[in-house]
């Protein structure tokens, strides 16, 4: 990590270079040759296409600047789209879905160590027990 990048604001280039950075990941293209991320054929974070689901209320135009991370579970979900602090959300169409949308357009209310700790979080919910274990051994969360 480049010297005082933790604390800066994230970047949309930061998630692509940290979610190719996972171990075993391999990046697939789109229906719209959008890029997702995956780490045994299993999405982790993906750059989503325009759909009538995530609008701008006022226009009713559709973003076009949406990424998907997976999270661990509904709890997880419910926190962050209920913490104002942070630009995440959800829509309906992803009810009981273990996963939360941002805008690319929001990811500079992130820092650089929030967002790593999206794509892992997001690496760990997808990939294997082993690839799990292994990657965990050899980065201990608190």
């Amino acid at each position: 990590m480049p010297p005082r990048a933790a604390g800066r604001p994230a970047s949309v280039a930061d998630v692509h270079a940290l979610a190719s950075a996972m171990p075993y990941v391999t990046v697939v293209s789109g229906s719209s040759a959008n890029p997702v991320y995956q780490v045994g054929g299993r999405s982790f974070v993906y750059f989503r296409t325009p759909r009538p689901d995530a609008a701008d209320p006022q226009t009713g135009e559709r973003y076009d600047d949406v990424i998907i991370f997976w999270v661990p579970d509904e709890l997880d979900k419910q926190a962050l789209v209920a913490d104002d602090r942070t630009p995440f959300f959800t829509t309906p169409h992803f009810d009981g879905h273990p996963s939360v949308l941002v805008r690319a357009c929001r990811l500079g209310d992130l820092t650089y160590d929030q967002l790593t700790e999206m794509v892992e979080d997001a690496w760990i919910c997808r990939a294997s027990a082993r690839r799990q274990q292994a990657w965990l051994s050899q980065h201990p969360r608190s």
